[in-house]
């Protein structure tokens, strides 16, 4: 071997033996024989090296892999030669090799056994098995091969080809004939010898056992000597997890529901005989956790058995399974109280199961009372529960209140009336007593009342009108809310879960509304904005402005106030580092909508609103003008930043404040155009800056967008200076985002906007073509990414002017131009592997026949639908590319049928003509079928012509 190749294998050589090493390795795995060099240094035991010998096994398993087939014979042979000298080299170490090579000589076993064991070598395990028998070392390796044949074979999670399946299916068969009974006995043996001597080998065979009972007869496994092993296992305390595991794939095994209920009550009186049932008792947590999982596996097929016996209509029997599930209750109820989370959270799937069976047998004697106190037990937060650094911990904690939320939901169903008196109880007593409470039961008592808003649904939050019992209970409970004072409660935990219930019932507010002011300073006060805690603040702004939204009618008393009170929080950070604003920036939009809302709803005459919405956006106009000015004279690069953020975030607040606007309440009608106007003027500037233009332009675009919708035709005047600067030094994204403010205002204003658009069109398509044509580096895919993203926009645009019927901007463009932009089109149509951008090109082709290809259409263009366009509807689907299996590609054929239709409506006989004597024969289509499309064509059901189109492609593509 190539000595110096060799040393490039260890991790810490220097690159250029790596690269040398690399190069050696390809070699070998390529050449016919020269592999032969590892195979014997393997079987020699040559190196001692561990990157070596792993290097040889890599070679070897390239061979089996790749190239079993092109092997002859003699060099299969010694392929099962070396393995087998190698494996017994194994036997006399005194040290077995590192795990990372037994691993991988595992891997080989395994493919090598894939591919002989039902041709070449049947006897694989009898001929390990007589070789290793009862050597440690040995039966390391023996194990690690089978669990890398239940990877290879029988993994469910692994993908496998329809061959590669058939191929595994014959393999488990002969193993079922010929060999699993004595490796079972194998097992037997090591799961006997082994336990106290080598407990890892122990845990190892129980793996085994646990992967191949899913598909071995299971009479091999589930008798009392391997049973009785197995449990003796259990209280051997290095071993009894995996046998916990081994006994849960017992259980898991697919079979005959009776056989099932059998099996399961075996096993549980066995369990019950050796105590393991008397789960307080039980110190171990880990062990505990598995053995939870085991119980949930169980409690999880009895009610499984149960279900398919009472379909089948077998009384007895499901009788018998069903009261097997009842005797499992006071187990499930321990483990799901159990202190630690996991044990508990291991225990639901068959809590919720159970929960199921209850409400379709409503069995007075199986109350869920017991469950339900327990979920509400195990809902409380802990001492530990770090809430102002939430970590990996607290995580888990919060996926384990959302499955214990499915046990309250599903107990709702169950039982309703009962999980609304507990939740009632809880919650009075309680808040009878919050001050002296600890956080972690006001808490929960709150969030039990939050719970119930999901758990007994109501349409559209409207929990307070209906069903009386449940109505009055909620309105009690609401009531108590927000008259006991609660919301001072010290902890932000309890604020959170507050001001998230008011706003989860704010329709209580509808019904008793004297209590909106009382909470409106909750909200405003340090219980709510201005908390101690930035999690609570800022959680609560957003909860404000949902609570202002539904309510702002009753609120018109205060709406200065309130507005007076929150001045504060609508300032605008400076850019300075070191500035503890108390909301953050996105925080504040939703003050700046409330703030919006609120004057915009209120009933004060126009004239306050104006000036009211003045003082709100006067404020952000001076800060931009002073900012702008600062950022023009700034050199250094994140001061720039800084201060385009604030400036950014300044057009982000004056934007939000016009959500309030509706179709009711217009920017015109409360008097507000001018003010936002001003806003216009002060921003369009910041277009031209020179600095941080991305953040700058996407900000103001946004401002735009919201402008056409809300100021209508006064936002005319300032488009075009706005889109000459937009246009100027463009990146990929800045021209991809700016092209759907032009569709926005040709969609919304049509004709006004021609003159404009005529102007800008030609600008616009070039500033595109210019960055689609910058060369890009090979391998950018996000490059490559934006441009395909830009390619969609520019069809998209081009589509929204065709289909405007403003036909005048595209036909005012000059001929030359007019063709280099339909080129485009039928290039996007055919030549790029997009069907979301091919589809849109064939609408637009379509559109531009309807256009111009009739009597009185565009000078030439019949001739440029000959040539081009009937070409692109049958180019475009022909290619490899294009994949008809896909959805997306279906609908773009779809969209070329139509097209081919819309150029039949136009010009008639012609063009079938056209196809049946020129285009058609061109690409070899025979008469009869060339007869039949244009057939096809001519009928008026467009569907038809869809379905042909398909079946015509798939065809051709034979």
């Amino acid at each position: 071997m190539d000595e110096q190749a060799l040393l490039g294998l260890n991790p810490n050589a220097d690159a250029r033996y790596r690269q040398r090493a690399m190069a050696y390795f390809e070699q070998l795995k390529e050449s016919q024989d020269a592999w032969e060099v590892c195979a014997e240094a393997l079987a020699k035991g040559i190196y001692n090296d561990d990157h070596v010998k792993f290097f040889c096994f890599q070679v070897l398993e390239h061979q089996i892999k790749f190239r079993h087939a092109g092997l002859s014979a003699v060099q299969q042979q010694l392929i099962r030669e070396t393995l087998m000298k190698w494996l017994q080299c194994q036997l006399m170490n005194n040290q077995p090799e590192k795990p990372f090579i037994r691993n991988k000589a595992a891997q080989v076993f395994a493919l090598t056994f894939i591919m002989e064991y039902l041709t070449l070598w049947p006897k694989f395990f009898f001929d390990i098995l007589s070789l290793v028998g009862l050597n440690p070392h040995g039966i390391d390796i023996y194990l690690r091969t089978l669990m890398a044949i239940d990877g290879e074979v029988v993994d469910r999670d692994i993908l496998h080809s329809p061959e590669e399946t058939r191929r595994n299916t014959l393999i488990k068969d002969g193993m079922r004939e010929q060999c699993i009974p004595h490796l079972v006995e194998s097992w037997f043996q090591i799961l006997q010898t082994y336990q106290q001597s080598h407990p890892e080998l122990t845990c190892q065979c129980l793996e085994v056992v646990g992967s191949y009972v899913s598909w071995i007869d299971l009479n091999l496994i589930a008798n009392d000597r391997f049973v009785n092993l197995l449990l003796s296992q259990l209280s051997v305390e290095e071993l009894r997890e995996e046998a916990c595991d081994c006994l849960l794939e017992i259980v898991n095994k697919g079979m005959d529901p009776v056989d099932k209920t059998k099996l399961v009550e075996s096993l549980c009186q066995v369990l019950q005989s050796a105590g393991f049932f008397n789960v307080e008792q039980e110190e171990d947590v880990d062990f505990l956790a598995k053995f939870s999982r085991l119980v949930n596996g169980m409690g999880q097929s009895l009610v499984l058995s149960w279900t398919k016996l009472a379909k089948t209509g077998n009384v007895k029997e499901a009788a018998d399974t069903l009261q097997a599930v009842e005797a499992k209750v006071p187990l499930l109820l321990q483990l799901l109280v159990h202190e630690d989370d996991d044990i508990s959270a291991n225990i639901v799937g068959f809590c919720y199961e159970y929960l199921h069976v209850l409400k379709q047998v409503n069995h007075p004697a199986l109350s869920p009372q017991a469950i339900m106190l327990a979920v509400m037990k195990k809902l409380t937060y802990d001492d530990e529960y770090n809430f102002e650094n939430e970590g990996e911990d607290e995580a888990m904690f919060v996926e384990y209140r959302k499955q214990l939320k499915m046990l309250l939901d599903r107990l709702a169903q169950v039982s309703p009336e009962l999980l609304l008196e507990a939740v009632r109880r809880v919650f009075t007593n309680t808040m009878q007593n919050w001050q002296t409470a600890p956080f972690m039961e006001v808490e929960v008592a709150i969030r039990l009342l939050y719970m119930l808003g999901e758990a007994l649904p109501a349409s559209h939050g409207a929990h307070f009108s209906g069903d009386t019992a449940k109505t009055s209970a909620l309105q009690d409970m609401m009531r108590t809310l927000v008259s006991c004072s609660v919301s001072s409660y010290q902890h932000s935990s309890v604020s959170l879960e507050f001001f998230e219930t008011v706003v989860r019932y704010e329709k209580f507010f509808l019904v008793e509304p004297h209590h909106i002011p009382n909470v409106l300073m909750a909200f405003l006060d340090q219980r709510g904005l201005r908390h101690n805690s930035p999690k609570v603040r800022s959680r609560v702004a957003y909860l404000f402005s949902r609570f202002v939204k539904t309510l702002h009618k009753h609120m018109n008393a205060f709406i200065e106030d309130i507005l007076t009170r929150i001045q504060d929080l609508l300032e605008l950070a400076p850019p300075e580092n070191g500035f503890l604003a108390l909301l953050t920036s996105d925080d504040q939009l939703f003050m700046f909508e409330t703030a919006g809302i609120l004057i915009v709803n209120g009933e004060s005459p126009v004239e306050r609103k104006q000036a009211l919405m003045r003082s709100l956006l006067l404020p952000l106009m001076d800060a931009f003008r002073l900012l702008l000015a600062k950022l023009l004279q700034e050199t250094e690069e994140e001061r720039q930043a800084a201060l385009a953020d604030c400036l950014s975030h300044a057009v982000g607040f004056a934007s939000r404040t016009s959500k309030a606007f509706s179709n009711k309440q217009t920017v015109k009608q409360c008097g507000c155009t001018e003010v936002y106007r001003d806003c216009m003027q002060t921003f369009l500037p910041a277009l031209s800056c020179p600095f941080q233009r991305g953040v700058l332009r996407s900000s103001v675009r946004s401002f735009l967008h919201r402008m056409i919708i809300c100021l209508e035709e006064e936002v005319l005047p300032f488009i075009p200076a706005a889109s000459e600067h937009m246009l100027k030094d463009c990146e990929a994204k800045d021209l991809q985002e700016f092209i759907p403010l032009i569709s926005q205002m040709t969609a919304k204003f049509k004709r006004q906007v021609s003159p404009f658009l005529q102007q800008v069109f030609m600008p616009l398509v070039l500033a595109i073509f210019e960055v689609l044509a910058r060369p890009a580096e090979e391998n950018d895919q996000a490059a490559a990414l934006e441009k395909q993203m830009l390619r969609r926009s520019y069809f998209a645009f081009i589509m929204t002017i065709a289909a405007s019927g403003m036909n005048e901007v595209m036909a005012n463009q000059g001929a030359e131009n007019i063709e280099r932009v339909v080129f485009t089109i039928i290039q996007g149509a055919v030549d790029f592997p997009d069907p979301i951008a091919q589809k849109t090109c064939f609408i637009t082709l379509s559109k531009l026949v309807e256009l111009w290809g009739g009597k009185d259409g565009m000078v030439g263009f019949p001739d440029f639908i000959y040539k081009h366009i009937v070409p692109a509807c049958f180019l475009a689907p022909l290619k490899p590319t294009f994949d008809l299996s896909d959805a997306q590609t279906v609908l773009t054929l779809s969209e070329c049928a139509l097209t081919l239709k819309m150029i039949h409506l136009k010009r008639g006989p012609e063009f079938i003509q056209f196809l049946q004597q020129e285009y058609l024969p061109s690409l070899q289509v025979s008469p009869e079928i060339s007869q039949e499309l244009c057939q096809v064509i001519q009928q008026p059901d467009v569907k038809v012509l869809k379905n042909y189109m398909k079946a015509f492609f798939q065809r051709a593509k034979l």
